[in-house]
């Protein structure tokens, strides 16, 4: 039994920070660039997220995780 991850925008939002964060993906990168790293069927599900959440997938991943706090300011 395949088990599918329900996918919330602030589940998308983590993966994106946790992949920027990493330095797999630069936050000037267009958010479809995500759809390397999610399996490609559950891709389907995130991009309804994103669509409902009026995001386009040539919006830059910095627009997608919004303010962002930095603890050395």
């Amino acid at each position: 039994m395949i088990q599918s991850v329900q996918y919330s925008m602030d589940l998308i939002q983590d993966e994106a920070r946790q992949l920027v964060q990493k330095g797999v993906v630069s936050r000037t990168q267009p958010i479809y660039v995500l759809c390397q790293h999610i399996p490609a069927r559950e891709w389907v599900c995130v991009e309804a997220v994103l669509e409902d959440n009026d995001f386009l997938l040539r919006d830059r991943i910095s627009d997608l995780l919004g303010r962002e706090d930095w603890e050395n300011d």
